[in-house]
C-alpha cells in the first residue's frame, strides 16, 4: 500500500512540475482598477492558488459540518437516554415468585 501511495505522489509530482512548464506565460490580473498594482503572475501559479483557495474553503465548510452533525449526534443521544429513563420508569416492577417448591 505505501508503494502505490509513493507512486501515485510522484505521478502527481511530475503532472505538477510538467504543468508548471507548459504554462509559464505571465498575465496580468484585471478587475477594474483595483488590481493595477499586482505584478503579472503565471498561469500556472494562478491556477494552483486557486485550486488551494478552494481546497481551504472546502475545508473549512467540512470542518462546520462536521461540527454541526456531532452536535445533533449529541442532543439525539440525550433524547435517547431521555427517553429510555422515562420508559423505565413507568415499567411494573418485576413479579417474584416467592413460593417456595418442596423438595
Amino acid at each position: 500500500m505505501r508503494i502505490l501511495y509513493m507512486i501515485l505522489v510522484i505521478v502527481f509530482a511530475l503532472f505538477i512540475v510538467t504543468f508548471s512548464q507548459q504554462n509559464l506565460e505571465s498575465i496580468q490580473l484585471k478587475y477594474y482598477d483595483y488590481l493595477k498594482h499586482i505584478p503579472p503572475v503565471p498561469v500556472y501559479l494562478l491556477i494552483f492558488i486557486s485550486l488551494l483557495v478552494g481546497v481551504i474553503i472546502t475545508a473549512f465548510w467540512g470542518v462546520v459540518e462536521r461540527f454541526r452533525l456531532n452536535r445533533t449526534i449529541r442532543n439525539l443521544n440525550r433524547l435517547v437516554r431521555d427517553l429510555r429513563k422515562e420508559l423505565h420508569a413507568h415499567e411494573a416492577p418485576p413479579i417474584i415468585n416467592e413460593q417456595k417448591t418442596p423438595k
